[in-house]
């Protein structure tokens, strides 16, 4: 891959010249100070992969990531010394489209490079992503997932709306925006599975939570939907529902490359939840969810997709649309509204146990 390095400090390019070098399938396209230049060289030579800095003079990361993706887009991964300083820089990059953040390689004595292979494993998973390769099939998952008798569902006390949503590439302000939308006290219970580093999950959880009157929550063990809360997959496994209704963990499919995975979650979903939904898929690289979101419409969900202009790449709800999984294609400042009517003006019903 040629790989592009956005960073003002000398020994972090460095490290970063060294860690994509290590790698002979990798070498460097070219080096920007700030995100000014960076904008420029990328307009002129487009690389498969930019590792971009936040914290720089002139322009931000999070500002040059806005705008290659306007201009001239390609992969940005988040390279920073400072992401625990900057959590709300790291998710702003992250909207515009930057696929993932990681920790900047550090030269260490007599020239060796700590955290080389943690920046390696990530453009690797990238390197997959743009490629449209996976590391499994629709058999594989079927057989983890869906393969076995109908399962029983588990009666809740009182008949309540369950809101999944799915997002990857341009997901953070996405999702605010989308939860922003629901009023204080609203009669449903929501989990989001947004394609997210777990070192970024808890901070995640927090900075949603200070843009919704929901209460965003790291989902963990053994939690159940409630109303008025939206559960976020916090872990690099894959956020399940089990057949009690809880929330819980699973490495399986383990050679599954989204992780966590929006199509495990919503399949389980549609399992196991005794009652129909709302589905949502928002803008996201890849396919990841549009299965998921297709078994969910078989089972009587009402199902969402955002759509080609607002998304910051058109993807997974592109994805969802061809496999005619979706109800409502929906620009993504009516999608909280769309979310809003339904579970206030349609009253969930109970599912069939038989598979669709």
């Amino acid at each position: 891959m040629r790989v592009a390095i956005v960073n003002d400090v000398l020994m972090a390019v460095e490290a970063l010249r060294r860690s994509v070098l290590s790698c002979p399938e990798h070498t460097v396209a070219w080096i920007a100070r700030d995100g000014e230049e960076a904008v420029r060289k990328c307009e002129a030579d487009r690389p498969d992969i930019i590792l971009m800095d936040l914290i720089m003079p002139i322009m931000n990361g999070a500002e040059a990531t806005r705008r290659i993706m306007r201009n001239s887009p390609c992969a940005i991964l988040v390279v920073t010394a400072t992401v625990e300083g900057n959590v709300s820089l790291v998710f702003e990059a992250m909207g515009h489209g930057a696929l993932d953040a990681v920790n900047t390689p550090v030269l260490g004595t007599g020239g060796s490079v700590q955290g080389g292979q943690e920046l390696l494993a990530k453009i690797e998973s990238i390197g997959h992503l743009i490629g449209s390769k996976t590391a499994t099939s629709k058999t594989t998952i079927s057989r983890t997932i869906v393969s076995s008798a109908p399962p029983a569902r588990k009666p809740l006390e009182q008949r309540m709306h369950l809101v999944v949503i799915g997002a990857s590439t341009g997901g953070p302000t996405a999702l605010a925006t989308v939860l922003s939308a629901v009023p204080k006290d609203f009669p449903a219970a929501f989990v989001v599975i947004q394609h997210i580093d777990v070192q970024f999950a808890d901070d995640f959880a927090k900075w949603l939570d200070g843009r919704t009157n929901l209460h965003v929550r790291p989902a963990v063990p053994g939690c159940r939907p409630e109303a008025g809360t939206a559960w976020l997959a916090a872990t690099n496994d894959h956020l399940i529902m089990a057949p009690d209704l809880t929330l819980d963990y699973s490495r399986d499919p383990v050679d599954y490359f989204y992780r966590p995975s929006v199509n495990v979650f919503f399949k389980r979903a549609a399992a196991y939840w005794p009652y129909t939904g709302v589905g949502v898929l928002l803008t996201g690289m890849g396919r990841d969810g549009a299965e998921g979101l297709l078994r969910l419409k078989k089972f009587g969900w009402f199902t969402i997709a955002q759509d080609e202009r607002s998304s910051i790449v058109y993807g997974m709800p592109k994805a969802a649309k061809d496999l005619g999984a979706v109800d409502q294609v929906l620009p993504l400042t009516g999608i909280g509204s769309a979310v809003v009517d339904h579970v206030l003006n349609q009253p969930p019903l109970r599912v069939k146990e038989s598979s669709p």
